[in-house]
């Protein structure tokens, strides 16, 4: 890439125009402080997309994780500053306690060019805002595991500075992670109880479903391969059926059959109420990790 291009794709004039059409993705720069699960399958969801492993950058405190980065083709660094200073786009994904160490960091090389993105959880809009430059792009992103396989739910809610197009091109940038909706900053920590946190619940499922199959006399490993199928076709039908899933579930019962027997003693033992105190509590800590956050910003 010659210099000249390299200067072109900076500029605030062509970061415009990448946000007003999509098809211009392949030439934006795209930068990940924190080298975890979540900016690693962001990056690989992104780079299914038409962004080019030449355009991202990694970095991270640490050298542990950035093998499997570079097996991508992505650059990595262990400086902050520089991953800023060489993208348009900023995927901040650290833990929730290490943002304003990092946001104090990388200050002052952000400038309107930047579209500044945290995934971390209970981080509100405002203390990143606080934390950044006057009039920075600040955008609040949830993902969740599932990222990794192309199959995760993210949702994401605009800073006060952030234009609709910011977000389309956000979501442009996203759309091969999953699925990417846009929706106020108070739907953030619930859904982090509902799906950020809401895969493990699944998988506390997928378990005790091979558990109740081996204590049958199945073998576990074939046990844990038919939950795991179970779930995958479960969730495929429920999302492309477009039904409510009590429908779905009342298609599964036959008077007297397996079925109903089985979901009662499920409701017996409180599963229904269990999971949605469940999604609660996960909301709450959520909640109250930007509460510290926001505390911690402003000593």
């Amino acid at each position: 890439m010659s210099e000249a291009i390299a200067v072109a794709l900076t500029c605030p004039l062509l970061l415009f125009q990448i946000k007003m059409d999509p098809e211009m993705d392949s030439q934006l720069k795209v930068g990940f402080i924190g080298a975890g699960n979540m900016a690693f399958g962001i990056a690989k969801g992104i780079l299914s997309g038409n962004v080019l492993p030449v355009n991202v950058k990694v970095s991270a405190p640490s050298s542990r994780n950035f093998g499997r980065f570079q097996e991508l083709g992505i650059a990595v660094t262990h400086s902050n500053p520089e991953v800023v200073c060489g993208s348009d786009v900023v995927f901040v994904a650290v833990k929730p306690h290490l943002v304003p160490l990092v946001l104090n960091e990388i200050s002052q090389h952000v400038t309107d060019r930047h579209i500044i993105v945290s995934v971390a959880a209970g981080v509100q809009l405002a203390t990143l805002e606080e934390l950044l430059p006057e009039n920075s792009v600040a955008i609040r992103l949830m993902p969740n595991l599932p990222c990794v396989v192309q199959e995760g739910a993210l949702l994401f809610a605009r800073g006060s500075h952030a234009k609709q197009e910011d977000g389309a091109l956000l979501r442009s940038l996203l759309h091969r992670c999953g699925l990417v909706e846009e929706g106020p900053e108070a739907w953030i920590d619930i859904h982090t109880g509902l799906s950020g946190s809401g895969v493990a619940f699944v998988y506390l499922f997928a378990e005790a479903l091979a558990e109740g199959a081996v204590k049958m006399g199945m073998p576990s490993a074939l046990a844990h391969s038919i939950a795991s199928q179970t779930i995958l076709g479960a969730g495929r039908l429920l999302r492309d059926s477009g039904k409510h899933p009590a429908q779905l579930r009342s298609e599964v019962c036959t008077p007297g059959g397996t079925t109903i027997y089985g979901l009662h003693t499920l409701e017996q033992g409180g599963v229904r109420a269990s999971t949605m105190s469940a999604v609660e509590s996960a909301t709450e800590r959520a909640r109250e990790l930007g509460r510290k956050s926001a505390t911690g910003s402003r000593k």
